[in-house]
């Protein structure tokens, strides 16, 4: 499976992440044993490939050369070159006899490289290459090599550009140029409803009557509604409901094979949600697998989609509390009666700007719930709509990812839709706005970490109070964050799971010199014993490249953690 336009430079994750997940344990409370590394049957660089742009020699023309000398590396146009984007190829005298064929290829979120290959010219040439959004660089062909001429260059924002090479013969002063398109292979994201897409109790997306066992709801994306044609992942809170046995549901792009890894679980009876961020077929569609016994009623609500357009960069941030109606922060003291809402400043609180942000990623938990119900996550200065973030039973305390757009107040609205009051808890994990840098690519899913398997994980189950440390991207700082499954299964007690940055080094872990890093009070997902729970994970790489995957509970788990994306800034 390949996805050609969602794709990251194998060399940066060959060289940037080397997934080495570490066991870690601490003096005193925490009883999660102690382990040497192990190292997963995985690598990321083998789920990925370099999209490739190609322009061959037959397309080259005779053109004028460039009537001024572009010193090496500079990244400024002369005025001879500006506007080559938009100008086609114009055949000129003097005729040359060399030909000029160029390849592309993508080396990560922004970046890309040209090789330059020159037949026909025996002498040495320049070379000018017009980068489409206004950088030029200069390169030396020394003649008669074969050997192609390398040149790199990272865009500011993600899109298409039209890339013109011009190689000029230093004997003759003959030219010849060479153009091809080249797409970015990073997306930008652009807030989206919510709005529900598809619902098989009513029929909602064409699809009546439950999806049947091992068999999947095809669900169109681009062209739906106000969603474009192009658009290269969505996000998705897809629901699970009226379930009559275990299983799991599996999202992913139409036209691809159907992944191994799961994206929401669930037992009998259970209504459950989950996040999902998942590439769009060529055609538009994306699937949702049931892989139940049984079938099972599905829902799936979009909050946002990404293109290789320029729209909203990512920020990864370390979870950071907004609210909590047990204490009184970022709301009343009290619980959200049933059918009540409250509205929650984002923009301008904690390490989120005052302006510009579009969409904030979230991990909202619902704990003393007095009856049955739902929350809903929408911007603020909106009506309620009728999708749903986070479905909970009566006494129970569980958790979800959300991704929401944020309204023009910079606020955003929590609504109980249970008949009963509630108590809610929203942490902050990131938010969007066109400043930010970080673009999302997505790749294979990719299983990282099952303490089942003893032929990957030899410490067996995470300890209660123990922690996971897996150096992800720490010698690729331009890796931000990942977007990550987390599944906590054969749970001996109650509690949750907690993901956050690692402060300390890879070098403080190989020299045994680390210290025990502070517990984060965020959750990521929640379970009672016994139970099987995934959630959505946006990971924030913090500052030496290592998260760390936390058991806030006295017993034991298994932990299961996929992979399927990354954010990079360059």
């Amino acid at each position: 499976m390949s996805y050609r336009r969602l794709t990251a430079s194998a060399a940066v994750l060959a060289a940037g992440m080397s997934l080495i997940p570490g066991f870690a344990h601490a003096d005193g409370p925490a009883t999660g044993g102690a382990h040497g590394l192990t190292q997963p049957d995985v690598d990321l660089a083998d789920a990925v490939e370099k999209t490739k742009f190609s322009s061959p020699a037959e397309k080259s023309r005779p053109v004028a050369a460039p009537t001024s000398k572009i010193r090496q590396g500079v990244q400024t146009a002369p005025q001879d070159l500006q506007g080559a984007q938009a100008a086609p190829l114009a055949e000129t005298a003097p005729a040359a006899d060399f030909q000029v064929a160029v390849d592309a290829y993508t080396t990560s979120a922004h970046g890309i490289e040209l090789d330059t290959f020159v037949t026909g010219l025996g002498t040495s040439a320049s070379i000018s290459v017009d980068w489409g959004d206004g950088a030029t660089t200069a390169a030396a062909y020394q003649g008669g090599t074969g050997t192609p001429v390398v040149s790199a260059h990272t865009y500011k924002e993600v899109g298409s550009y039209t890339v013109k090479v011009t190689v000029t013969d230093s004997a003759t002063g003959t030219a010849v140029a060479n153009e091809l398109q080249v797409t970015t292979d990073g997306a930008d994201y652009t807030p989206y409803g919510p709005t529900r897409l598809l619902d098989t109790r009513n029929g909602t997306g064409g699809l009546t009557g439950k999806v049947k066992q091992y068999t999947s709801a095809k669900v169109k994306i681009a062209g739906n509604g106000g969603i474009p044609a192009g658009v290269t992942a969505v996000v998705l809170n897809v629901t699970v409901t009226n379930t009559t046995s275990g299983g799991h549901i599996t999202a992913y792009g139409d036209g691809y094979d159907r992944p191994t890894t799961s994206n929401v679980n669930f037992a009998p009876g259970q209504t459950v949600p989950n996040l999902v961020i998942v590439p769009v077929g060529e055609n538009g569609y994306i699937n949702l697998y049931n892989g139940g016994w049984e079938p099972a009623d599905l829902i799936a609500d979009v909050t946002g989609y990404f293109t290789q357009t320029a729209s909203s960069g990512y920020t990864p941030l370390a979870p950071q509390r907004f609210a909590d109606t047990r204490e009184g922060l970022g709301t009343a003291k009290a619980q959200v009666p049933g059918y009540g809402s409250f509205g929650l400043q984002i923009a301008g609180r904690g390490a989120v700007p005052a302006s510009g942000v579009t969409a904030v990623a979230l991990n909202v938990t619902v704990t003393n719930p007095k009856s049955d119900g739902h929350l809903t996550v929408y911007p603020g200065g909106q009506q309620a709509p009728t999708a749903s973030n986070v479905n909970f039973k009566a006494g129970q305390t569980i958790a979800n990812s959300v991704i929401v757009p944020v309204g023009p107040d910079g606020k955003i609205n929590v609504r109980n839709g249970g008949w009963n009051p509630t108590d809610v808890i929203v942490d902050v994990v990131g938010y969007y706005s066109p400043g930010s840098k970080s673009a999302y690519v997505a790749f294979d899913p990719q299983r990282l970490l099952d303490t089942r398997d003893p032929a990957d994980w030899d410490g067996g189950p995470l300890g209660g109070r123990g922690y996971i440390w897996m150096p992800l991207s720490y010698d690729a700082p331009g890796i931000t964050g990942f977007v990550l499954n987390s599944t906590v299964t054969n749970p001996t007690d109650n509690g949750f799971l907690a993901v956050a940055p690692d402060p300390n080094s890879l070098a403080d872990y190989e020299n045994g010199t680390e210290d025990w890093p502070a517990a984060p009070t965020s959750s990521t997902l929640n379970w009672t014993r016994g139970k099987t729970v995934p959630n959505l994970v946006q990971a924030s790489t913090g500052d030496n490249g290592i998260i760390d995957f936390w058991n806030q509970s006295d017993g034991d788990i298994d932990l299961i953690v996929d992979a399927f994306g990354l954010y990079q800034e360059d």
